[in-house]
């Protein structure tokens, strides 16, 4: 194999990555977006019904505010039977989660990384890596269709990256690895920050309103009642916060950039001996924020 190009940026990018990865990754995604719609679809259905029990309009024998009330339960209960019956939490569960290690498998196998270093044949290191993405496979219970073809677990580029030298793997995974994850999570810390901080914010707001409004209906000063929706409104902001977990997200993703900080460190000073476990070191950094993330969501889950 000839040397990778000067200043190339799209070595072992996703779409470079074993076919399993990205089977994996489009079903997270898909899985992701139809879980926080759904909830979506639910709290706006409380809130909605909500609004509809607060009112009264009545046009002959029918309350029309009724009916936007029983519209809003409707439309929550269609959105709990759907996630019961589909599931869409488990399938971003699982595709994350086999994405996420496939891409740590191939990174590893790639440049020579612990399991897959120059003590292993690369046929024997083709079979391993064939090994262990089966294993994970085996875990998704058929939620992420594992995809057939020459390239499903081993792609060109991996073979190609692995019979560099090390100078040039070193350069490459720093740059391409390394880097890049801790500024995607660096990035997003201080996203999920911002985002944890507007919603308390919003959370404080909307229960100081609720008990100006609550309090208004108790002193006489108006006789509409509105506790109810405000209730609604903070339940329903309380729960979207939960699922979304910013806060616990911005904590984990800032320790992980500064344990990949540390990895670079002991990375760009590693010798042949040492590089295998050094960039074990690194992707356990990442797979540990991934399954301190997937145990998260399965408590928030159950």
């Amino acid at each position: 194999m000839g040397p990778f190009p000067e200043g190339s940026d799209h070595w072992l990018t996703d779409e470079h990555l074993p076919g399993l990865f990205r089977a994996a990754d489009r079903a997270a995604t898909v899985g992701q977006r139809h879980t926080l719609m759904w909830n979506q679809v639910r709290l706006a259905g409380a809130v909605v019904a909500a609004v509809g029990g607060a009112f009264s309009f009545m046009a002959g024998r029918f309350d029309l505010w009724g009916f936007v009330g029983l519209a809003g339960f409707v439309a929550a209960l269609v959105a709990e039977l759907v996630m019961l019956a589909q599931r869409p939490e488990q399938e971003w569960y699982a595709g994350r989660a086999i994405a996420e290690s496939a891409k740590t498998l191939a990174w590893k196998f790639a440049v020579r990384g612990a399991p897959f270093d120059d003590s292993l044949p690369d046929r024997d290191a083709r079979l391993l890596l064939a090994e262990r993405l089966r294993e994970i496979t085996a875990k998704a219970q058929g939620r992420v269709t594992v995809p057939t073809g020459p390239h499903a677990l081993v792609t060109e580029t991996m073979l190609a990256l692995r019979e560099q030298d090390l100078p040039t793997r070193r350069a490459i995974y720093l740059r391409h690895r390394v880097d890049d994850q801790r500024a995607w999570y660096e990035r997003k810390a201080e996203a999920h920050r911002r985002r944890g901080s507007w919603w308390q914010l919003t959370l404080v707001a909307g229960e100081v309103a609720a008990i100006l409004i609550a309090a208004g209906r108790a002193f006489g000063i108006w006789k509409a009642d509105w506790s109810g929706i405000m209730a609604a409104l903070v339940a329903a902001a309380a729960a979207w916060l939960v699922l979304k977990q910013h806060s616990s997200l911005a904590s984990a993703y800032a320790v992980t950039t500064n344990e990949l900080g540390l990895a670079a460190e002991q990375l760009s000073t590693a010798s042949d001996q040492d590089w295998p476990q050094a960039v074990a070191d690194a992707e356990e950094a990442i797979s540990r924020e991934h399954t301190m993330w997937l145990a998260s969501r399965n408590d928030h889950s159950h």
